[in-house]
């Protein structure tokens, strides 16, 4: 009877998750498509999902619905009949209501213009900013070739603090502008994307500043999570590196 009760309970609960209205539009306008279909898709335990889809057969003009639980990155996946080249993913920041995203066929992602959502406004401005590290970036390496070639030891030697000053403002930058969008689940998103690597000082200062409605969000969820696994790991390495230095310290005496 209790098994019975208990997988009642577990049938109710999924009829109820898939009869969560729709809290989410997406509108899209793709110039030029006249065949295919339009997948809006999220990631899921690592993987890709659709979650709503439209034939398109001479109309651009396309709306698709879900629910989320919370702000996150989705796609807007575009499949050609044809299979062409032009096949391509557009990454944005989802929130409840909607979402415009008005592109075409010819250039899907970089023609892309997307609005409705805030944390995508401050995404799009991060990118602005990341996309100035990375031209940069694109110097030094041109540069550090160049030198490689000419056998240029003092050159190299100046290009490698360059990029570790690069990688350094780059991290800084992206930490504070975490914390200066702390009422934004881009936050969050950003310090797991873009710096986890970092150290966890930064990571946890990050965090510490979100506001509690972010905190609560599902990427406020996974930073926290990922912190606590990051300081394990950390406690474990501590650990291991007192032990060495103790045995040692034994040899020695």
């Amino acid at each position: 009877m209790k098994k019975i009760s208990i997988l009642l309970i577990a049938v109710i609960a999924l009829i109820s998750c898939n009869n969560k209205k729709s809290n989410l539009t997406v509108n899209a306008n793709i110039e030029g498509l006249k065949k295919g279909t339009v997948y809006l898709q999220k990631i899921e335990d690592t993987l890709m999902l659709d979650v709503d889809s439209v034939v398109v057969n001479g109309n651009a003009n396309i709306k698709l619905e879900t629910f989320i639980e919370s702000p996150q990155v989705m796609y807007l996946y575009l499949k050609k009949i044809d299979n062409s080249q032009y096949d391509d993913r557009i990454d944005f920041f989802a929130e409840e209501g909607q979402v415009t995203i008005n592109t075409n066929l010819e250039n899907f992602v970089t023609d892309a213009e997307i609005s409705g959502a805030k944390n995508q406004e401050k995404l799009e401005e991060y990118r602005k900013m990341m996309s100035r590290f990375n031209d940069k970036n694109l110097e030094l390496i041109k540069e550090n070739f160049e030198a490689q070639q000419s056998e240029n030891e003092e050159k190299l030697i100046e290009l490698n603090k360059q990029y570790e000053s690069l990688l350094k403002r780059k991290y800084l930058y992206t930490v504070n502008f975490a914390i200066n969008n702390n009422n934004l689940e881009v936050a969050p998103y950003l310090a797991l994307s873009e710096v986890f690597d970092a150290n966890i000082k930064y990571l946890d200062t990050i965090y510490n500043s979100l506001q509690p409605k972010v905190k609560k969000s599902m990427y406020g969820k996974e930073l926290k999570n990922f912190l606590e696994e990051r300081k394990t790991e950390q406690k474990e390495i501590e650990n291991i590196k007192s032990e060495e230095t103790s045995k040692d310290e034994e040899t020695v005496s």
